[in-house]
């Protein structure tokens, strides 16, 4: 049996056509507690983006292997790791910023992070899902507390954090109010959206406050949503912001609804993604692949994600961009 795997290393920040090159490194062995998976599938999410760049340049250390979703299957276990045999079929998100990412063939991990695939799920469509799907779940339940009931506003439901917060809101009971581009309306309304609003046609606060308000904004789009927010939010609202803010934000308006503001940087966990596994198993959740690549396609597949074009004019494709680096199991 080899004892090296292949990795798509990231070897210098900065864009993506020069940033990664293929390596072969040894095969890492999983430690007391530890799981080592034989990754099927990872995908690329702005937070890949943001590091290949160099924008954690300081948590990073070149060379690197990047990515954090996995979905594939146990092939060792370290002293301890008794929850999960070879063969079980897992999907986890890898924690963030920390040791060896999952643009790798094998990647070992702690078991109290894994759970078990979901059984309606592929591994592509599992890697699209898992840090999208928790950090929807953390940040609607976990900070937000959204009750049945409640109005929520997702900002930028159609991207890949939004369309899975769309569907757990829905889940969880709560209106759904979401802003979209035109061409996407039909896609979210089908995701459990209650109200489209097309925010590059105009101001969206007047037509929030034309339904009375809400009770959460999720803001997965930046710019000034955290100043406007307010605006729209009902007394004692709260606010999650899974965005870098780089500019200052005037919040003094928040005082005037009593608002709560979250900022959220993802933490993965075990709990999470059982329940996530079982919205996905009532038929409630479900992630939209947008395309799949091969694992040696890396670079193109940021490229794609930053929405520059590839090949015959390829362009972003709505929905995630999953990698498939081992073949499915039959």
């Amino acid at each position: 049996m080899s004892t090296s795997m292949r990795v798509m290393e990231l070897v210098h920040f900065g864009d993506a056509d020069t940033a990664f090159a293929a390596r072969e490194l040894p095969r890492p062995a999983p430690g007391p507690g530890q799981v080592l998976v034989r990754v099927l599938a990872t995908s690329v999410n702005p937070l890949d983006l943001q590091t290949r760049r160099g924008d954690y340049r300081d948590q990073v250390a070149l060379p690197a292997v990047i990515g954090n979703d996995v979905s594939g299957v146990v092939v060792g276990t370290g002293p301890g790791a008794d929850d999960f045999r070879p063969g079980d079929e897992v999907w986890y998100l890898a924690p963030v910023l920390a040791g060896q990412g999952t643009y790798a063939e094998f990647h070992v991990v702690d078991q109290a992070l894994v759970a078990r695939k979901p059984g309606g799920l592929s591994h592509t469509e599992a890697a699209g899902l898992a840090l999208v799907g928790v950090t929807a779940w953390e940040a609607l339940v976990e900070r937000a507390g959204v009750q049945a009931g409640e109005r929520v506003l997702v900002h930028g439901g159609a991207g890949g954090v939004g369309s899975a917060a769309i569907q757990v809101a829905h889940a969880l009971g709560a209106e759904v109010v979401t802003t979209a581009r035109a061409k996407d309306h039909e896609f979210v309304t089908g995701l459990g959206a209650d109200t489209v609003i097309d925010f590059s046609a105009g101001d969206y606060v007047p037509q929030v406050r034309e339904l009375g308000g809400v009770d959460v904004v999720l803001d997965t789009v930046g710019r000034d949503t955290l100043t406007r927010s307010p605006e729209v939010l009902a007394d004692r609202g709260r606010v999650v912001s899974i965005v870098d803010t780089p500019e200052p934000q005037n919040l003094l308006a928040a005082w005037g609804v009593n608002a709560t503001y979250h900022f959220l940087f993802v933490s993965p966990g075990r709990a999470k993604l059982d329940a996530l596994s079982g919205l996905t198993d009532r038929g409630e959740l479900r992630p939209d692949i947008g395309a799949v690549l091969p694992l040696a396609d890396i670079a193109e597949a940021h490229t794609l994600l930053e929405g520059g074009s590839v090949g015959e004019g390829r362009r972003r494709p709505r929905g995630k961009i999953a990698i498939a680096v081992g073949p499915e199991l039959g």
